[in-house]
């Protein structure tokens, strides 16, 4: 990782005078990445297992790959779910990437039933239909524009492409929380967003511009 000297708990990258932003380092996810996009975002990163940090940044992302129980076992046993429950009632931004979306919900199908952070009542399911598991690649998502996510898809057209891989989709109670939807054998929330909570499905570290635009907004929103 050219011009960051990693320790136990973090790694700094990005402007020095951007915002800063945690990266939740629990053991799932494409970090690599997902700090590269935020650095040319021209977030100050911080990538960090510590509670407290967590808690106290300014703007934090939990990204994640991987199995739904996996993902809320490494967060336990790090003792970060407090954390980030902490920083969300405290009204600090907060964006989920893929399995991080998942974690937000209240519970998962995947592999059984498994109890997630439950900042969003809904479910995790399955894809059906004899569709091809899991939906990879690029697919059109579409801005619900009267959302709060005004200000994640902000300079997004409808119908852009972004890149997916995933098996499970969430399905949230409260409709007036989906912020993008996509199509795949049926119309699933893609996206999320309610006060200073976002979440999405699709990887915008892997998105090319639209997807960098993404961060941008999230950047700007923090800062």
């Amino acid at each position: 990782m050219t011009g960051c000297r990693r320790t136990q708990d973090n790694c700094h990258r990005g402007s020095e005078s951007g915002p800063e932003i945690v990266v939740i380092d629990y053991g799932l996810g494409n970090l690599r990445s997902v700090t590269k996009a935020l650095q040319a975002a021209g977030a100050r990163i911080q990538l960090t297992s510590e509670p407290e940090k967590i808690v106290s940044a300014r703007g934090a992302v939990l990204p994640g790959v991987g199995a739904f129980s996996a993902g809320m076992q490494n967060l336990q046993s790090l003792h970060l779910l407090p954390a980030i429950l902490e920083r969300m009632a405290e009204g600090k931004p907060l964006l989920g990437i893929c399995l991080g979306l998942q974690l937000l919900f209240t519970v998962s199908e995947e592999h059984g039933l498994h109890k997630g952070l439950d900042a969003v009542a809904g479910r995790v399911v399955k894809f059906g239909g004899g569709l091809k598991i899991p939906h990879m690649g690029w697919n059109t998502v579409k801005p619900v524009r009267q959302s709060p996510a005004g200000i994640l898809f902000e300079g997004i057209p409808d119908d852009s492409f972004f890149y997916f891989v995933h098996s499970y989709y969430v399905v949230p109670e409260d409709e007036s929380v989906v912020s993008a939807t996509t199509e795949y054998g049926v119309e699933f929330a893609s996206a999320i967003a309610r006060r200073n909570l976002f979440a999405v499905q699709f990887h915008p570290e892997k998105s090319g511009d639209l997807g960098l635009r993404i961060l941008e907004n999230f950047v700007n929103y923090v800062g």
